[in-house]
């Protein structure tokens, strides 16, 4: 059995791995879930989120499991466990980017500008120190390949995204570069398009898995998620 921590992106909480904590589970692993401050159920105010701030809600998480794990990161949730395993790296077995941003020493998520249908959605509200994303867009951005249900349900939850921790450069070292990387890579993606995907993932050393997939898997297609996690805990565990 592996231990999984699951770090949700932009927008998102805890709450859109409701499908894929109970598939894991499935197949005799543990994953645990959290929302990252200031989204979800937390109730920190944007101007107290900062990248460092999710780094040290990862590590929180991280010293509740027994042993190293498998780190996961979503989306924006790529800057964040690349961060995170510099900093925790004895409580990480190995980190996992799910459609995610996979940024070198010294990027920002801000610096990583691409080609997006989430571009369009973007409302900033800079009073607020947010950037808030319009419902309506959600299908076409992320969920294109899910179920009426399950956009509806996910549009509805999507919260403010705090601007601060887009701005902070990960810091990477020796740490992060020793820990084994694997990428989940997901063709029909519209949010992060595949060609910027490979992009990052050919400029590190990862490992490379596909699913024909947009921008959700957790969401459309669990259960062959659930099964490449599987294939990379096993993996890992015969390192």
């Amino acid at each position: 059995m592996a231990a999984f921590a699951l770090v949700h992106g932009a927008w998102h909480g805890a709450w859109c791995f409701e499908k894929l904590v109970p598939a894991l589970a499935a197949k005799g692993h543990r994953a645990v879930a959290f929302d990252l401050p200031g989204h979800g159920a937390d109730p920190t105010p944007p101007e107290q989120v900062t990248l460092s701030a999710y780094v040290e809600r990862v590590g929180e998480a991280l010293a509740r499991l027994d042993g190293p794990a498998l780190l996961l990161g979503h989306s924006m949730g790529g800057m964040v466990i690349a961060q995170a395993a510099e900093e925790h790296a004895p409580r990480v077995r190995a980190l996992v980017y799910l459609a995610a941003f996979l940024p070198r020493n010294g990027e920002s998520l801000g610096g990583l500008a691409i080609p997006s249908a989430v571009t369009p959605n973007l409302r900033p509200d800079r009073e607020a120190g947010v950037v808030r994303f319009d419902p309506a867009g959600a299908r076409d951005a992320f969920y294109h390949d899910c179920s009426d249900a399950d956009v509806e349900t996910a549009s509805a939850r999507l919260c403010p995204q705090p601007i601060t921790p887009w701005t902070g450069p990960v810091r990477l070292g020796a740490r992060y570069e020793a820990i084994p990387r694997h990428y989940v890579e997901c063709t029909l993606d519209r949010a992060i398009p595949i060609a910027e995907q490979r992009r990052m993932h050919a400029a590190s050393r990862c490992r490379v898995h596909t699913l024909e997939a947009a921008h959700s898997p957790f969401y459309s297609m669990p259960e062959q998620l659930a099964g490449v996690l599987d294939a990379i805990a096993r993996h890992e565990e015969r390192r």
